[in-house]
Parts: structure tokens; C-alpha cells; sequence
């Protein structure tokens, strides 16, 4: 019994550890709170039925007993009895939990906040896996079967998680698993009466047991392999070749189909990443009933940070149910007219998040997975991206009038939106100085803004160039504003940092310009059409677009009543709102516009993350890594080349110290023969045979080291050999090798390397192609002799390992313990 409880606190505890990986789902810990809660009460309840000797149906009815009244306890309905007795009406809200549950599984992405239908759907999961582990691993005594269910618990978040699931909460896992099988396992050992190890012997009360000790060795390497291996493997999701060969992720796509996740993607890192491709590519086909629309958004970066603006990770519903209404919250001089759009998403374009005009109000042809945040007013999804997508939408365009946006009263400090979205890191002198100067005097937020909008016009020096520059300050906002060049990331982004200081709320939106390509009412845009521009908030109104980056570096730049291009200003119409600015089609944002000469991005600016350099070609380390592969595959071949000189080399200089020329050789030829001196000899004879024993085992003939030399010759010529020559070579140095050995004195005066080479030509002419191309690029007598070498290396670091961790043991708190209580 006593063995049946440690199994029992032994599973418990292993299934917590594999729900490990819900923490990657969830943003707090109240799920592991209630979760061990839970799987406390179905062990103990386990372990009580297992003590009333009750049948295995018995224990199950129990544990699900138990985890009914924990469920109730966690999940109140206010209709228990005695807090903890269910009732018909607490199953009703249960089954409202799973309902809800299933709504905000479609609603939020990860991670997910601590709802009652989340919690309890985690909960409940996690106490069901509890009850199949202990009748797998308890009851049944099939710890190995427990996997199954503890898998399940893994399987969630590798279901809705976009990236790749972290590792650490997988090794996690994984270890209570491994610890659940040794338990077992030890558990069944101990029923053998006493501990042993490999060698025959016991093993002390105070010792581990060596088998122990290995197989927790097996399962930290398994585990360690598990987590690295797929990192290592090209194609595997997240894998490390994959990170070097892609370089960072980015949101928008490279065209290739990899694109970020939304929250999660360094969209200033895309945006500059884009514009200074090298290769135009279309990205977005849009037809639209607005004669004149603004820009096709898909994201914004809310969230102002020391090192720039990030993307919060957005939340919401789907986008097929009903959408908010924007006339709902319309102040007076504001004008709204619907549309419709149609948008086709090409095959280069692949992200988490769908391009849409600003306040959709009907979405067709898109899945529930699509989700629409109402405070972002973007369309995403952790499920599914836009590769391909073709769907249709309503929209309403909202235009302001100067005189509306004055209007606009000031939000209050407590609002949420002023609270967070005029939240700034910690105050910079130069921008705080830079904002109070224009904004004196400024009675209303609108004028405070456009004063603020103004400022980045070609009068006060800002131009703008793909490239940028670097600064002393070490702050990118600092540098922009002191040199005044760069593109529209850092406008937009100055704008609302700016902005916000001077306590308005702002943020950055992306998304695609109208560009320059045109056909009737639809649009075609590439990746020289990104941009960003800046949104500010006024009450009554919303967020209303503010584009500071200069209308001659942006095709199918747009402009407004409410912030007019200050450096070309044109009279608007107050009906319409907007009007488009005519833009030079060679005034690209691209390689092709007049600032090609400056893409190069420099190692400092963006104000909303590290713009990335262009990209160094990729073939040099291809190049690297095949010639890196084919010095690796020549290393055998070269080593035995090496050896078959060095042998060939001490027989020759042997016969050098004491040579004699054969007068009966042919005109013009030396024969060198073995030297006469015997130690010299001798070391010949035993070279020219081990290169024959490393020339059988390269041409898999069969080697037998239990054999004497001549046995060894004469089973070589009755099997390999048919040549004559190639027999009485075998013989020779079978003959030699003998002498060597057993004789007082050794065979002298024999050509033995002559021999060596036709018996090498004999086998060679006898092996098939495959054979001599393995004998030739990977010699197998080189590979035996290093698995050999690695197997003796092992053999004696084990040795030494052994020894030292026996000298070790006589100072184990367990052995000093043990010997103390026998005396």
C-alpha cells in the first residue's frame, strides 16, 4: 500500500508538471492555483479509496466525485449546498462555462486573460488528465500509457499557438512523465527482494543504484535531444538553421510566406525592411466604391516603450458577428458616408493580420477564426493568415472639419483611453522642451496637435530619405529630431511620442497607400507602398489620421481639411474632406525614387525598434557550409592515405639505411628490398601486414584476429585471390608478418610493398563499383579504427568516473548516516 501512495502523489504531481505548457496560454497563474487545488482532491480522494481496499470502478467514481465537489468549490453558481454540494443549478452554469469557454477561445488570442469559462475549461482538463493518469499508472499499472492523456494537456497550446511552443514548459512535462516511469520502475525492481547492480554486486542502503543512475542519465539526454533536435533540423517550426537562414521575422512577409504574428511582430523593423527591398512585389489588390480613399491599415503600435512604439497583442470577436457602429459615437461636424471594398490578398503578402479600411462595420467571406479589436480596429487571427485571402467588407470614411476638431473637449485625466494612451517612458529634456515651445498658447488640442504637425515641414529642415542618421544623444527620437532626415516610420512615430507629451492621445498605424497604380476604382499596391502615419484621439470624433511624412516621398499620398500638406498646402473642400495630393510617380519610396542612392539604412534610427540592414547575399555561406561538408567527407579518405604513406615510407627508409640493388632487375630499374638489419625489419613486416588487414576490412573481406598470419594468408588466397602474382604476394607477407612474430630472426631481403600493391589490385579488380568507391572516399578500416578509439575513450573516462565517484562516496551524508545508526 505504502508503494501504491507514493505512485499515486507521484502522478498527481506529474500531471501538474505536464500542464506546464498552459502557461504559455494563459497571461496569469490562477490556473496552476486552481488547478492544483483540484488535482489535490482527486489524489486524495484516490488514496482514501485505495485504503478502504475499494475496486478500481470504486476509485474512479471517487476521483470524479471528488473533482465535481472541487469544481464547485472554484466555480460557485450561488445555488451549492454547503458551498461545495452541487445542485441541478450548478450543472446549469457549468454548462454555461463550457459555452463561454468556446466564445472566448474564438474572441481572445494568446495569451489569454483569467475569464471563469477559460479557467474552468483549463481546470476541468487538467483534472480529468489527473483521474486517466492515476488508473493508467496506479491502477492499471501501465505508467507508459499515461503519456497519452499528459500529451493531450501539450497538444493545447501547440493547437493555437502561432510561433513555436517555448521548450521549457515541454521539458517540464516531460520530466514528470520520466519521473512517473522510474517510480514505477523502481517500485517494481524493489519486489526483486534487494538492489544489484550491473556487475553482480548489492549495492549499500546508502548507495544509488548504477542502473538508477543510468537510466536517469538516458532520460536527461532523451529530453535534452527532444528540445534540441528539432531547433537544429531545417524546415521544423522554429528551428535554429531556420532563425540563421531567415534572419529576424517580420510581420508583413518576405514573400516567401513567413510572416509574424500579431503582438509579437517589430513592425517599424518590417516597414524599413520592405521599402528597401531591392524587388517590387504586389502585395494587395483593392477595388473600392470611394472615389478617394485613404490609406488600407492593418495594424498600430499603441504601446510607447524606451526604445520606440511596440504592438500590444490585439483581442476581440469575430468578425462576422455584429460590428460596432461608428455613427454611435459621432459628435457634430463629423461626416460619415459607407462604403464597400473588396480586397485580394496576393501570395507574397502572408501575416497574422488582414489590411482593412479604419471602422469595417460588415465583413464577408472571412472564417470565424478572423477577429476584429474594436480599440485597435484591425482584423486578426491566431489561427489562419492572409496568403491568398479574397473577402469583401463595409466601411464608413469619417471626415472632420478644423472647426469640429476644435471643438472637441479634453478628455479626462481618468479616461482610459487619455490614461493609456498618452502613457511616455521617462521624460526626455529635448522632446519636453521641443513641445512646450509649440504648444503656447495653443487654447485647444486640435491646435496643439496641427501646431505640432506642422513643425515637420520642409522650413524647419526635415526632408525625407530612405536612410537615416545617426546621432551622439543615444536616443533615436533625440537624432531625428536634431537631423531632420529620415522616412515615414520615424515622422510617425515623432508625431506621436511629441503628441503624447503633450498629454493627447496618439499612437502609429500601418498600412498601404493609395500608390501609383491604378486602374479605375481599383488599386494595385506592392511593398513600396507601406507606410505609417499617425492617429490622434479627440472626443466625439475618434482617432482621426495625421500624416506628417512629406507628400513628395510617399506615392499616393493623401491629405486632409484637418492637416493639409504643409510644404505644397492646396486649397481643400470642406464637402469632400480630402483631397489627394499630386505626387511625382518617380518620387518612389522604392529603389526607383530619387533617394536610391541613400537606401543604405544606418546602424541607428527607428523609433520603434532596430532597422534592419540589407540583407547580405546567401550563397557565400552556402558556399562555406558545401565546402566546409566536402573537407568533412575527405577527412577519412585523406586519413588513410596518410597512414597507407606512412607505412609505405618506414619500409622504404628502412631500406634505405642498408639498400642494395638487384643486379638482375630490368635496365634503368632499382628494386629496394627490405633491409637486411632485423629490428628494422621486423617493424617493416609489421606495417606491410597491417595495411593488408586495413585493405581486407576496406574491401569487406573478412578479418579474423584469432588467426595466425598464415592462416590468415592462405584463407585470403583460397576466398579473394585468383591471380597468381596476387597469391604468392598473400603468402609473402602472410610469411613475413610470421617471421616478425614467432622467429628469432625476421624475413629479410622480400619486396613486401610490390606485394602490397597487387594484392590491393587483385581485390580491387574482384570488388564491385560501390565497394572501391567506399574504399576510396570513406575507408571502413578508418571508420572501425575510430569507433574503436571512441569506444576505448568512453570505456576508460567510465573507468575514471567510476573511481572518482567511489572515492566520493565515502564522504555521502547517506553512508555516514547508515554507519552511524550500525554503531
Amino acid at each position: 500500500m505504502i508503494s501504491s501512495r507514493n505512485i499515486g502523489v507521484v502522478a498527481a504531481t506529474a500531471t501538474l508538471l505536464a500542464a506546464a505548457p498552459l502557461s504559455a496560454i494563459f497571461q496569469g497563474w490562477t490556473w496552476l492555483i486552481e488547478s492544483i487545488i483540484a488535482v489535490a482532491v482527486v489524489a486524495g480522494v484516490a488514496a482514501l479509496t485505495r485504503l478502504a481496499r475499494a475496486p478500481l470502478w470504486g476509485q474512479v467514481l471517487g476521483m470524479l466525485a471528488g473533482l465535481m465537489l472541487a469544481l464547485t468549490w472554484l466555480f460557485p453558481s450561488g445555488e451549492e449546498l454547503l458551498a461545495i454540494l452541487p445542485t441541478p443549478g450548478t450543472f446549469a452554469y457549468f454548462g454555461d462555462l463550457l459555452a463561454g469557454s468556446m466564445q472566448d477561445m474564438r474572441s481572445y488570442g494568446v495569451e489569454v486573460p483569467d475569464t471563469d469559462p477559460l479557467l474552468f475549461i483549463a481546470v476541468l482538463g487538467v483534472g480529468g488528465v489527473a483521474v486517466l493518469v492515476d488508473v493508467l499508472a496506479v491502477g492499471l499499472r501501465r505508467p507508459a500509457l499515461a503519456g497519452l492523456p499528459m500529451l493531450a494537456i501539450y497538444s493545447v497550446p501547440v493547437a493555437v499557438y502561432v510561433d513555436s511552443v517555448p521548450a521549457v514548459p515541454f521539458v517540464v512535462g516531460a520530466a514528470g512523465y520520466l519521473w512517473l516511469l522510474v517510480t514505477d520502475n523502481v517500485d517494481r525492481v524493489r519486489r526483486f527482494g534487494r538492489r544489484f547492480t550491473g556487475d553482480g554486486r548489492d549495492v549499500d542502503v546508502w548507495e544509488a543504484s548504477p542502473l538508477a543512475s543510468a537510466g536517469r542519465r538516458l532520460a536527461a539526454v532523451g529530453v535534452a535531444l527532444a528540445v534540441v533536435l528539432p531547433l537544429a533540423v531545417p524546415g521544423m517550426t522554429g528551428g535554429l538553421l531556420d532563425s540563421l537562414s531567415r534572419g529576424p521575422g517580420n510581420g508583413t512577409g518576405n514573400g516567401s510566406g513567413s510572416g509574424g504574428t500579431s503582438g509579437r511582430i517589430d513592425l517599424f523593423a518590417s516597414l524599413a525592411g520592405q521599402l528597401n527591398q531591392s524587388q517590387v512585389a504586389d502585395l494587395v489588390k483593392v477595388k473600392t466604391s470611394e472615389p478617394n480613399p485613404f490609406y488600407l491599415r492593418y495594424a498600430v503600435a499603441d504601446e510607447l516603450r524606451p526604445n520606440g512604439f511596440q504592438a500590444r497583442s490585439p483581442s476581440g470577436r469575430s468578425v462576422n458577428r455584429d460590428l460596432p457602429n461608428p455613427a454611435d459615437r459621432a459628435g457634430r461636424g463629423v461626416q460619415q458616408t459607407t462604403y464597400q471594398a473588396t480586397v485580394e490578398v496576393t501570395k507574397s503578402l502572408s501575416m497574422s493580420l488582414m489590411p482593412v479600411y479604419a471602422e469595417p462595420t460588415r465583413a464577408d467571406d472571412l472564417s470565424d477564426n478572423w477577429l476584429y479589436d474594436t480599440n485597435q480596429q484591425v482584423v486578426f487571427s491566431n489561427r489562419e493568415n492572409s496568403r491568398g485571402r479574397k473577402y469583401s467588407f463595409d466601411y464608413v470614411r469619417s471626415t472632420f472639419t478644423p472647426a469640429a476638431l476644435r471643438a472637441a473637449q479634453p478628455l479626462p485625466t481618468d479616461h482610459p483611453v487619455r490614461r493609456q494612451m498618452t502613457a511616455t517612458p521617462a521624460p526626455v529634456p529635448e522632446v519636453e522642451e521641443l513641445v512646450k515651445g509649440l504648444i503656447q498658447g495653443k487654447r485647444t488640442d486640435y491646435d496643439r496637435v496641427l501646431s505640432i504637425y506642422q513643425h515637420f515641414s520642409a522650413d524647419n529642415g526635415f526632408s525625407y530619405r530612405l536612410s537615416t542618421e545617426s546621432g551622439s544623444s543615444g536616443q533615436d527620437i533625440v537624432n531625428f529630431l536634431t537631423n531632420k532626415v529620415g522616412y515615414c516610420q520615424q515622422y510617425a512615430a515623432a508625431m506621436a511620442w511629441l503628441v503624447r507629451s503633450a498629454g493627447i492621445p496618439a499612437r502609429v498605424a500601418f498600412g498601404f497607400t493609395n500608390g501609383s497604380k491604378r486602374d479605375g476604382d481599383t488599386f494595385t499596391l506592392t511593398n513600396l507602398n507601406l507606410h505609417a502615419w499617425t492617429e490622434v484621439y479627440f472626443d466625439g470624433a475618434g482617432w482621426v489620421p495625421f500624416d506628417a511624412t512629406p507628400a513628395y516621398g510617399v506615392p499616393g499620398s493623401t491629405r486632409s481639411a484637418w492637416a493639409p500638406d504643409t510644404d505644397a498646402p492646396e486649397p481643400t473642400s470642406p464637402d469632400t474632406g480630402a483631397t489627394d495630393t499630386p505626387t511625382d510617380p518617380e518620387a518612389s519610396a522604392g529603389p526607383a525614387g530619387p533617394d536610391n542612392a541613400d537606401r543604405e539604412i544606418d546602424e541607428g534610427l527607428a523609433l520603434g525598434g532596430t532597422t534592419p540592414d540589407e540583407q547580405p547575399p546567401v550563397w557565400p555561406w552556402w558556399a562555406a557550409g558545401l565546402v566546409a561538408l566536402l573537407a568533412l567527407l575527405a577527412v577519412p579518405a585523406l586519413r588513410r592515405l596518410a597512414l597507407r604513406r606512412r607505412r609505405g615510407g618506414r619500409a622504404v627508409s628502412g631500406a634505405m639505411a642498408s639498400a642494395r640493388v638487384d643486379g638482375d632487375s630490368e635496365p634503368g630499374m632499382r628494386q629496394v628490398v627490405v633491409s637486411v638489419d632485423a629490428n628494422r625489419a621486423r617493424a617493416d613486416a609489421h606495417a606491410a601486414w597491417a595495411e593488408l588487414l586495413d585493405t581486407l576490412v576496406d574491401f569487406r573481406v573478412p578479418v579474423d584476429p584469432t588467426e595466425t598470419p598464415r592462416a590468415t594468408a592462405d584463407r585470403l588466397v583460397r576466398d579473394a585471390l585468383d591471380d597468381g602474382d596476387a597469391i604468392g604476394s598473400a603468402r609473402l607477407l602472410g610469411r613475413a608478418e610470421e617471421r616478425a612474430r614467432y622467429a628469432r630472426d625476421p624475413l629479410t631481403g622480400e619486396p613486401l610493398l610490390p606485394a602490397l600493391r597487387a594484392v590491393r589490385g587483385a581485390l580491387a579488380a574482384r570488388a564491385d563499383r560501390r565497394t572501391r568507391l567506399l574504399a576510396a572516399v570513406l575507408p571502413p578500416s578508418v571508420l572501425l579504427r575510430w569507433r574503436t578509439a571512441l569506444a576505448d575513450s568512453s570505456g576508460r573516462m567510465a573507468a575514471l568516473t567510476g573511481q572518482a565517484r567511489y572515492r566520493l562516496l565515502r564522504w555521502n551524508p547517506r553512508r555516514l548516516l547508515a554507519g552511524r545508526a550500525a554503531r
